[in-house]
């Protein structure tokens, strides 16, 4: 996992994976279209994204495509975030627990 959080640690990296969100399965030069970095830098980062998992390549013919892989972030939700996340759904199911208490106290009365 460590390699992972390196990994979207930088701007640039996030960048890359947002274009590959945007439209999967793009090849080095067209990830270039969309950067304001040099070939080598895109190859860098790319190279970083790969030894993460976050991008996995696929040759086609000539062509290596670039493919986005969720699995690593679905790892790093399930591990850090969702413990977040059940704590503000629990929240919110007990708000919601305690507004109908009221509104069926309110209704009691009348």
């Amino acid at each position: 996992m460590d390699n992972i959080f390196r990994a979207l640690a930088d701007a640039s990296r996030r960048q890359l994976l947002d274009e590959l969100f945007k439209r999967n399965g793009q090849t080095l030069t067209e990830l270039c279209e969309h950067l304001e970095m040099t070939r080598q830098s895109v190859t860098k980062h790319l190279s970083i994204l790969e030894d993460a998992q976050l991008v996995v390549t696929e040759w086609q013919g000539r062509s290596k495509l670039h493919y986005l892989n969720t699995a690593p972030l679905g790892e790093i939700h399930d591990r850090w975030i969702s413990k977040f996340d059940q704590h503000r759904v629990n929240i919110l199911q007990l708000l919601k627990r305690k507004l109908e208490e009221e509104h069926n106290e309110r209704h009691d009365n009348d």
